[in-house]
């Protein structure tokens, strides 16, 4: 009983506000001094293309554990958050993977096990590749490397944005919980049974914040733009000559050559032991 209880208590202290929003954060912009925040977007961007659409294409299970244990190595050198692995884990698992856990413990051969594990390779090829590129970038980067490749300037602004908004985002969701629960009346949480009961309280005071949250939000963001126009944002956006200081940034190093030359020769042999086996 004391186990359990010592569990529950720690499983709270974990899903405290103050933890996920270090943990959103971190993800953000705590990654800035990674191998794969330094590199050169415009070479992460083509990265993520392949990595994102090839292997929806390819059934081949020798590369597609390749190219999953390639995106496993680049998400250990962007340092992702915890929590957004954790995520990542439950999401993998509610797609694809409990079927498989399913077919293996009810005696499923290879014939049913084989094209659940491709599958579900695919799923976690693709999500650690958009996870390494996303979370060990920085967002001006990301946006100038989309600006280079053409996208539109409000597209590529709009990225940026929604990154500086996050800090924005969870101190207001943080002011309006405390909102609730100071007018609110929680249950107890001694012992086992109360505290599910206080982390259901819980639960139910985050969704109850949701539509609040939006709607100061949005009068902040109001207020974001119109400052941004004051500025003269727009008439930037347009401009060349911004748009060339803006990329000028932008240089290809040794290091950016060695990471795709790397990611070339590990993918070229996963290729070739495919077509052997």
């Amino acid at each position: 009983m004391k186990l359990a209880e010592k569990l529950s208590e720690n499983i709270l202290d974990k899903l405290s506000i103050d933890f996920l929003r270090n943990q959103v954060l971190k993800n953000a912009y705590g990654n800035n001094d990674t191998r794969i925040a330094k590199m050169d977007p415009r070479i992460l961007i083509v990265w993520y293309l392949f990595f994102g659409l090839v292997p929806w294409f390819v059934n081949d299970l020798p590369f597609l554990i390749g190219c999953f244990l390639l995106v496993s190595i680049t998400i250990r050198m962007a340092r992702a958050a915890g929590l957004v692995l954790f995520l990542f884990a439950v999401g993998v698992f509610s797609q694809t993977g409990y079927l498989l856990l399913v077919t293996l413990l009810f005696g499923g051969d290879a014939a049913a096990v084989v094209p659940l594990l491709i599958m579900t390779l695919k799923v976690a090829t693709v999500s650690l590749a958009s996870i390494t590129v996303f979370s060990g970038m920085d967002p001006d980067r990301l946006a100038n490397g989309l600006m280079w490749f053409g996208c539109p300037e409000r597209f590529s602004f709009s990225i940026s944005y929604a990154y500086r908004m996050l800090p924005l985002l969870m101190e207001e969701f943080q002011n309006v919980l405390l909102s609730y629960r100071l007018r609110g009346n929680p249950p107890e949480h001694d012992g086992v049974i109360g505290k599910i009961r206080y982390l259901i309280y819980q639960i139910k005071v985050i969704m109850h914040s949701f539509y609040p949250l939006m709607l100061n939000t949005a009068k902040r963001s109001r207020t974001t733009v119109e400052v941004l126009e004051i500025k003269g944002y727009r008439y930037a956006a347009r401009n060349k000559d911004v748009r060339k200081i803006k990329l000028s940034s932008l240089k290809v190093t040794n290091d950016d050559l060695l990471f795709a030359s790397m990611s070339f020769l590990w993918v070229a042999v996963a290729f070739l032991i495919s077509t052997i086996l």
